[in-house]
């Protein structure tokens, strides 16, 4: 549940306009309904989140290419996983941090 916090703030952040939610599930909807807007009316903000967070390029068209799924399903959920590995990445440091002011 503690992940659904962060991931939320992190989303947040990016100042996507992003409906206040309870749940992971509403989270991901929300951000599915946002980036299929920024598909039709703002494209070039939808572009320039995607590449602020890094999301990667290459596995983003394969994944567009090969799915069945629709297209802002495929950029929410690569945006998720993006900003989970975000807060996995920033706990990994901080307690490699923590590691090395204990010695």
């Amino acid at each position: 549940m503690n992940n659904f916090y962060e991931l939320n703030n992190e989303l947040q952040k990016l100042e996507l306009d992003l409906q206040p939610v309870n749940s992971f599930e509403d989270l991901r909807n929300s951000l599915v309904n946002t980036v299929s807007l920024l598909i039709t009316n703002n494209f070039g903000k939808l572009v320039s989140v995607l590449y602020r967070i890094d999301v990667n390029e290459n596995r983003l068209r394969n994944l567009l290419k090969n799915t069945e799924a629709d297209s802002a399903s495929v950029i929410a959920d690569l945006i998720i996983e993006r900003q989970f590995q975000k807060i996995e990445a920033r706990k990994q440091f901080n307690s490699s941090m923590d590691s090395e002011e204990e010695k």
